[in-house]
């Protein structure tokens, strides 16, 4: 894609970055008042059966996603025309999802703006190592690589690691409005949970908040996942990075049944998100059918989004993801032509 191919892309979506503030009102309502009622249902069914309450806590988790939807256009400023607007109602939708605003606001800025350059990973995102770097890691790092991106860490650990630890502090690099804001809202979440616990009593609490709040957890981090990973996707170093080739190409277009797409807040159009993170949520479908070079994006269905799971490094000299078991051969090869090559320097 030439630039002037690649600026042409960024126009054609532009007429989608604005808000309706009749469209955001209808899905906040749409999205808070379910979700209340369904935690209220969930907590009224503690009477009746446990059963019953983790199936409306499915329900209610899904909510919970969409939520969090909202929180996320409120970062990229595109849920409301107004600043404070979307910073007052950051902050609520952030104690509900137990996201500091500022810090992911921040932290997802950088994300959106490095992409798949492989020169400025870090931040925002997840721990990505390349078959070369991998190769060149101590044995004690390898392992901590292999347990961080083993799915039963990730997706089984991770929500709490994530969103009950690593959110309650700041980053080194925060400035001060972020520090506070992290401080504000750690309070605000605090507060909310003790005065929860002790309206309800704390055992029941924790059992209706306890599974809605760990699922949601583990399908926010999957829909992450799921969407910057993926077989031939994009990576390049720095010199050859391109912003619009790193949302069409190295973001995915998730296609999910309607409910889902739903739920999610249009998110499996990331490519589109990623290519105009001002276009809000409920826009996203409509900037994607607008566009026939978006609907040419790697399209991941639920059962190919599965095969997701097996990859584990980026191979550059493919540019493509690759499994342990795919690159095991070539690191081995690689190992014995090192140490023949330092035998024969020392025979020499």
């Amino acid at each position: 894609m030439t630039e002037p191919k690649q600026a042409q892309l960024k126009k054609s979506v532009a007429p989608f970055e604005k808000n309706d503030l009749k469209v955001s009102v209808r899905q906040l309502a749409n999205t808070l008042l379910p979700l209340i009622v369904l935690w209220a249902a969930a907590y009224y069914s503690l009477n009746i059966s446990y059963w019953l309450t983790l199936g409306i806590g499915v329900i209610a988790s899904a909510f919970v996603v969409r939520t969090f939807i909202i929180f996320h256009d409120c970062c990229h400023g595109s849920f409301f025309g107004s600043k404070r607007a979307n910073d007052i109602l950051g902050i609520i939708t952030g104690v509900i999802t137990l996201v500091p605003y500022q810090q992911w606001k921040n932290a997802h800025a950088i994300h959106h703006a490095t992409s798949s350059n492989l020169d400025k990973r870090g931040v925002g995102d997840l721990w990505i190592l390349t078959v070369d770097e991998y190769a060149a890691l101590t044995p004690l790092n390898k392992l901590a690589y292999r347990a961080y991106r083993n799915p039963l860490v990730m997706f089984g650990l991770g929500p709490i690691f994530v969103f009950v630890l690593q959110y309650r502090f700041n980053r080194k690099s925060a400035r001060r409005k972020e520090k506070l804001n992290t401080y504000l809202m750690n309070a605000l979440i605090v507060g909310v949970y003790a005065l929860m616990g002790w309206a309800l009593g704390w055992q029941a609490f924790l059992m209706v908040q306890g599974p809605i709040f760990y699922l949601s957890g583990v399908l926010g981090i999957w829909l992450f996942y799921v969407q910057h990973q993926f077989e031939e996707s994009y990576f390049e170093k720095d010199d050859e990075w391109s912003y619009v080739k790193a949302a069409v190409e190295g973001s995915s277009y998730y296609k999910l049944p309607k409910l889902l797409q739903w739920l999610t807040g249009n998110i499996g159009f990331h490519h589109v998100h990623h290519l105009s993170p001002k276009v809000p949520n409920y826009y996203l479908e409509d900037a994607h059918e607008a566009t026939p070079p978006l609907q040419k994006a790697t399209t991941i269905t639920i059962l190919q989004s599965l095969e997701s799971l097996r990859f584990r490094l980026w191979d550059e000299r493919d540019k493509r993801f690759v499994s342990f078991r795919d690159v095991k051969d070539r690191i081995g090869n690689r190992r014995a032509r090192t140490s023949s090559a330092r035998s024969t320097k020392r025979a020499g």
